[in-house]
């Protein structure tokens, strides 16, 4: 299934995508698509349900905006340097183990909303990655078993403030959890429809100029590893977000650095998880 959430910031509804690619609302059958939904029979109930009555549902209105497409989660959990290519570029050797950093839930939002550029940066850079969402409570998971706790994966911007992470002393999440810094959507595409999730193109341009083309087959760290590998620091609660690494590309690694400024247009996407568009709005 490929589930989606739209209308306005904090009164997203719940959709889906029917065979047609038509966008239906169905919050007439989910209340939302959180924490309770996902850990729950939720995605069974609506998968048996969506077989007979889906075409019932009425299609969502062109030009409504589309939102995250789960409720703001508990953590925004990220793995840093988790393609080698990326971590050459950034100056950093490939970690023995994966590279964990949050990003605060208050930069999470949908996945066409405006990026701001907060106030006293100037280093404002992006990362296409994918990301998975947890879908049953997980703590201590083996790695065999990791999949069990997965409900499906997005698109994910990781934008960073490379100002405030890396100048400012301290833990990256100062980088990381500016308000817009984690668009994510526009889809949660449920396992048995996004392909082969260890071959997915992954690709970002700013004003139309291509700057990251990658592979999720070059991830370092495994989805599995990494489900298990985190689920031994904490408990992992449906509706968690883990973001997977970006391929290079990066504005940091090009010479010289280059960042956003007010006016580009930053566009990404995963083959078979959906495309994202950021307009950068300047500092509030």
């Amino acid at each position: 299934m490929k589930l989606f959430r739209f209308g306005s910031p904090g009164e997203e509804k719940p959709g889906l995508v029917d065979r047609d690619g038509v966008h239906r609302d169905v919050s007439a059958v989910v209340g939302d698509y959180d924490e309770k939904f996902l850990g729950g029979d939720g995605l069974a109930r609506l998968e048996d349900w969506a077989a007979g009555g889906l075409d019932s549902a009425p299609p969502v209105p062109d030009g409504v905006r589309i939102g995250p497409p789960v409720v703001r989660p508990s953590k925004i959990i990220c793995i840093g340097l988790n393609f080698s290519d990326h971590a050459a570029e950034s100056g950093m050797e490939l970690p023995a183990e994966p590279v964990v950093f949050f990003k605060a839930n208050s930069a999470y939002c949908g996945p066409h909303d405006d990026l701001i550029l907060p106030r006293g940066g100037d280093k404002t850079d992006w990362e296409v990655e994918l990301a998975l969402v947890i879908g049953r409570k997980a703590q201590y998971v083996s790695e065999e078993s990791a999949m069990d706790h997965v409900a499906g994966y997005a698109l994910h911007n990781d934008y960073s403030e490379r100002a405030f992470q890396l100048e400012r002393c301290g833990q990256w999440v100062k980088g990381k959890s500016c308000d817009t810094f984690a668009p994510l959507g526009p889809l949660l595409v449920t396992p048995d429809e996004a392909g082969d999730i260890n071959n997915l193109r992954m690709w970002l341009t700013v004003n139309g100029e291509s700057m990251q083309e990658g592979s999720t087959s070059k991830l370092h760290f495994k989805i599995p590893y990494l489900v298990s590998y985190l689920s031994r620091f904490m408990t992992l609660l449906p509706g968690d977000v883990i973001s997977t690494g970006t391929p290079p590309g990066v504005g940091l690694g090009m010479k010289p650095p280059r960042f956003l400024k007010a006016g580009d247009v930053v566009e990404l996407g995963i083959d078979g998880l959906g495309t994202q568009k950021q307009t950068v709005r300047p500092a509030l």
